[in-house]
């Protein structure tokens, strides 16, 4: 069977979250709903970061990060702009951003980022601990392009 598109599934996953959010946001207040899906996002990204790093034939390593990146991809959902990098660093910016016009289109603009960019540094932790991202911008914040810039590494 093949796997459904991230870009299919977060789609899905948002317009669940989105009434799950507003729930929370009539109860408990904006900040206390954001803090929650930012938490419970976190937490989902872990535990997809570490069932693909079971899944790396030999072991998690920069190779295989690389190699998966085309999941996000799929169905034109980023357009990359690769940079050269030093060994044990990948280096790319994002120009596009469907997943970015994808929540914006469904409303979801305001907790778009909690949604989607939370998820990329979180990823890295539960994929492998020498894993880093470092990224200063997106396009889901206004940005005119995501700069994403990882670092595998010993003590990174």
């Amino acid at each position: 069977m093949e796997e459904m598109p991230i870009v299919t599934r977060r789609r899905i996953e948002a317009g669940f979250a989105k009434g799950i959010f507003d729930e929370m946001t009539a109860t408990f207040g904006e900040e206390a709903a954001r803090a929650v899906l930012a938490r419970a996002v976190v937490k989902m990204a872990h535990e997809v970061a570490g069932e693909m790093a079971a899944r790396a034939p030999a072991g998690p390593s920069l190779e295989h990060f690389r190699a998966i990146q085309s999941l996000w991809r799929a169905e034109d959902a980023l357009t990359i702009e690769e940079i050269p990098a030093p060994e044990g660093e990948f280096h790319f910016n994002v120009t596009r951003c469907r997943y970015a016009e994808m929540y914006h289109a469904m409303g979801l603009g305001e907790i778009g980022a909690l949604l989607s960019c939370n998820r990329d540094g979180a990823f890295c932790e539960g994929y492998d601990p020498r894993l880093k991202l470092t990224r200063t911008q997106t396009i889901m914040q206004g940005a005119a392009y995501c700069d994403f810039r990882y670092r595998w590494g010993e003590g990174s």
